[in-house]
């Protein structure tokens, strides 16, 4: 877990599922042209994670973008996959909020285990 979660996480809040960008993150025009840091540095300094009672986003080192939802406040978690993305398992997840904030989350590992970890979290606080 990175250390941005572990500084927000509230009294009795527990970390039930966290994501990790894909190796597919690795293989883009991007990461060939600075030599395979600018991944390297995403795969350190972005965090999804899915708590007992928040989604929260956070992508930067020197310059942070965060979104952290209420589990309740979330309308919908959407899962976009390629053939490519299913056959490898990685694809690009959208956090809906209820007052119209979205985050997308691209070439994320498994984003159908983090859109059915979220789910279950959600039908338990109901």
């Amino acid at each position: 877990m990175g250390q941005y979660t572990d500084n927000n996480l509230m009294n009795n809040e527990m970390v039930i599922y966290e994501a990790h960008l894909h190796w597919i993150h690795f293989l883009t025009l991007r990461s060939l042209l600075s030599l395979f840091i600018l991944p390297l540095i995403d795969q350190y300094t972005h965090e999804q994670v899915v708590t007992n009672f928040r989604v929260i986003v956070k992508e930067g080192w020197l310059s942070v973008n965060s979104v952290e939802l209420n589990i309740n406040q979330v309308e919908s978690v959407k899962v976009y996959q390629t053939v490519f993305g299913r056959l490898l398992n990685y694809g690009a997840i959208e956090v809906v909020g209820s007052g119209g904030t979205s985050k997308i989350i691209e070439d994320i590992s498994d984003p159908l285990l983090f859109r059915r970890h979220f789910m279950e979290v959600q039908n338990a606080n109901i």
